[in-house]
């Protein structure tokens, strides 16, 4: 989760950064991919990079990138989602230049190799990866075939492929209609039986911490398979799809595409369970705390059942030091906060400065203790920022 978060942090400070022309570069290398071939593409943007008629910019554009060549001697392949590079000027003064480099492992694999100089970085497609680490399990099915596979995230995992021997196996011969009929009926079932199992599989491998099903494909055998009663009780079916195909591409495309709706509306049920029954707790003075502070002295007694943070909290640990008394004390600041002044009129040096909220994520990764980060943008997200300091928790028992 502290990953997680910092890359949070670094992508909220890139969006903020703004290039005086189009010389911010943004770079993605898909795993598997050549570091070599990344190299010899840098080189060859460097050489279109002299066309670009102002000097500025044709002198930041090629600083960054060899900027980024030499960063990419440090590896001699991609990590295992592959890596993302921004660099570019970040300098707000045009005379004095300032390039600066940074680099992203993304949460899930990246798909396709980009190139893009701009005036902003391109962040979309890890953005995107940060929406949800939530698992969901994906079917798609005719009376012939299915696919299954895992989303997770962004990222699809195809787990498995089933076929049905219902049509190809049996063949009427001397048979009455009725028999016919029935051995069809038999083989179709016993069809969906194996993929039921291979779905009970997949969440008894992921713990059962797959969120829910979705299952798609063309004609009825998507509702047939639903009705059938094979799969484990506890696998929540949140939708059935019309599809045209039945495979891990076109298929299991079609399916997210459809099923768009149904994945925003589970984070935001999610979400406003988590608060809710937060906001219940603190009303009745139940299992509940808020604030830095007291969230903190709660990890700390390992006493926390659920750390809950606002995705846009800032909070900073400063330390002081009086240069009159030589006092040194500590501060939680937010961003544009701070001190200068000691009460017996000295004044204050900072002597160092921390991420506060990393240190409670640190606190609750070391304790095994489920996090929830609540969106800004939200309802519940502006309610947590502005009513409860942006940090809450809730308790194992009363305090």
């Amino acid at each position: 989760m502290k990953k997680e978060y910092q890359t949070m942090r670094e992508l909220k400070r890139l969006r903020s950064i703004r290039g005086s022309g189009t010389e911010l570069i943004s770079i993605y290398v898909p795993p598997g991919s050549s570091i070599s071939d990344a190299t010899g593409k840098l080189k060859d943007e460097r050489g279109q990079a002299s066309n670009i008629k102002s000097k500025t910019t044709r002198t930041n554009v090629q600083s960054a990138i060899d900027k980024i060549v030499q960063y990419l001697k440090l590896y001699k392949q991609p990590p295992v989602n592959g890596l993302v590079i921004f660099c570019g000027n970040i300098s707000s003064e045009q005379a004095k230049p300032d390039i600066e480099l940074f680099s992203i492992e993304p949460p899930a694999p990246i798909k396709t190799n980009i190139y893009r100089c701009d005036s902003t970085f391109l962040l979309e497609p890890i953005e995107v990866m940060m929406e949800t680490t939530e698992l969901y399990a994906l079917v798609v099915l005719d009376g012939r075939e299915a696919t299954l596979a895992l989303l997770k995230g962004t990222h699809v995992i195809v787990d498995k492929k089933i076929r049905s021997f219902a049509h190809a196996k049996i063949k009427k011969g001397g048979q009455s209609a009725n028999r016919y009929s029935r051995l069809i009926e038999e083989s179709t079932e016993d069809y969906y039986k194996r993929v039921a199992y291979a779905v009970n599989e997949l969440y008894a491998k992921n713990g059962f911490k797959i969120k829910g099903l979705l299952v798609g494909g063309p004609g009825p055998s998507k509702e047939n398979f639903v009705k059938a009663g094979a799969l484990n009780y506890q696998i929540k079916v949140l939708g059935t799809f019309d599809t045209g195909y039945t495979d891990e591409n076109e298929g299991i495309n079609e399916l997210l595409e459809k099923s768009k709706e149904v994945l925003e509306e589970q984070a935001a049920i999610q979400e406003r369970k988590v608060m809710e029954r937060f906001m219940n707790e603190v009303a009745r003075g139940g299992l509940a705390v808020y604030g830095y502070e007291k969230v903190k002295d709660a990890l700390l007694a390992n006493n926390v059942a659920r750390l809950i943070l606002s995705e846009g909290l800032d909070l900073y640990e400063v330390s002081y030091k009086c240069s009159n008394c030589g006092a040194e004390f500590s501060a939680i600041e937010r961003p544009g906060e701070g001190r200068t002044k000691h009460e017996d009129g000295g004044t204050l040096d900072v002597t160092g400065r921390k991420d506060a909220v990393e240190e409670l994520i640190d606190l609750a990764d070391q304790r095994g203790i489920e996090i929830t980060f609540i969106s800004d943008e939200s309802q519940y997200g502006k309610q947590l920022i502005m009513g409860f300091g942006g940090a809450a928790a809730m308790l194992k028992y009363k305090q």
